[in-house]
């Protein structure tokens, strides 16, 4: 059996599978260290709580999946406007992701975590309206993310009020 050699990728699209792949690893990871560096704990657990309270368990797989999706999109975002306006919005929407566990869990401060949420809602419902003509796949990557943030500042504002 005869062998051929295997074409090689152009570099643009070797590049664009690296940039791909820093991505996937990168949001993720950072959002996995964010976590164990800001574990609920104590406190937490002692605060009065919302009947529709996810369990625990349920918050780790969520986000790991949110995360990849938020990373594809990024990196979509990214190869085709890297200065536009989405690219902005995405940045401002991690940074604001990335900020809600620390000022929750760490600095325990409720009600400036509840302003980062609903800032970071509309950051997606914006990101979504900006790339729904742009690329609707990104936009689409973004809709479990809104859904899940929206449940999210619901239950901010519950933990708000109860606490």
């Amino acid at each position: 059996m005869v062998r051929l050699p295997r074409p090689e990728l152009p570099p643009s699209r070797r590049g664009a599978r690296l940039r791909l792949a820093a991505f996937v690893l990168l949001v993720p990871g950072t959002g996995l260290l964010i976590g164990l560096l800001n574990i609920p704990g104590a406190w937490y657990g002692a605060l009065s709580k919302p009947s529709f309270n996810p369990p625990d368990w349920l918050f780790a797989p969520v986000w790991t999946m949110l995360f990849v999706l938020i990373a594809i999109a990024g990196f979509r975002t990214f190869e085709r406007y890297p200065r536009g306006t989405a690219a902005k919005l995405w940045i401002v929407q991690m940074a604001l992701n990335f900020t809600w566990s620390p000022v929750f869990f760490s600095l325990h401060r409720i009600d400036v975590a509840l302003a980062v949420i609903v800032a970071l809602f509309f950051t997606i419902l914006a990101f979504i309206w900006r790339q729904w003509q742009v690329d609707r796949t990104a936009a689409l990557l973004f809709i479990p993310y809104a859904v899940w943030v929206g449940f999210a500042t619901i239950l901010s504002t519950s933990l708000f009020v109860l606490n």
